[in-house]
């Protein structure tokens, strides 16, 4: 993976750069992690992530707004190996994960609010690939995302 540093990139394209409030929390076994944007708007369910799941990643970073629940987690250890598996390079999450120390020994981005055990339900209620905004943040389909252990910024452009 190309190297380099969310602070470096806001130094060098502040004007063209949105950061995220620094709302979340790193769970995966990677912390620096970038790619286009593919993004869920899902509440208290995951089934939209496992229909996701079934196209490739080719280095997208999946964008969840889980409207900020802390009620139920939205990615657990077996989302998280099946994206790394598909090709996916991380996740950035409004919401909860669980099984993080699992979680924590795979290799891919997982950012979310808090970790919680209980299971999300799968109803498939949530809407896939449209804009979405959290954390001062818009998440636009395609758009670029860059994340490490200072935060996370997004552009309408790759960067690096």
């Amino acid at each position: 993976m190309t190297m380099f540093k969310t602070a470096d990139l806001y130094d060098a394209h502040g004007d063209q750069v949105h950061v995220l409030a620094p709302m979340l929390r790193h769970f995966g076994g990677t912390q620096r992690f970038c790619g286009t944007i593919a993004t869920l708007a899902v509440y208290e369910d995951n089934l939209l992530v496992h229909e996701q799941l079934k196209e490739p990643g080719k280095g997208r970073v999946i964008v969840i707004d889980g409207a900020g629940s802390l009620r139920a987690a939205i990615v657990g250890d077996i989302l998280a190996q099946r994206a790394k598996d598909m090709g996916y390079v991380g996740f950035v999450i409004n919401g909860c994960v669980r099984d993080v120390a699992d979680c924590a020994r795979i290799e891919i981005g997982l950012m979310a609010i808090a970790a919680n055990p209980t299971r999300p339900k799968k109803k498939g209620f949530g809407e896939r690939a449209l804009p979405l905004a959290f954390g001062g943040v818009k998440f636009v389909p395609g758009d670029w995302l860059y994340a490490d252990e200072d935060g996370v910024l997004v552009c309408a452009r790759k960067l690096v």
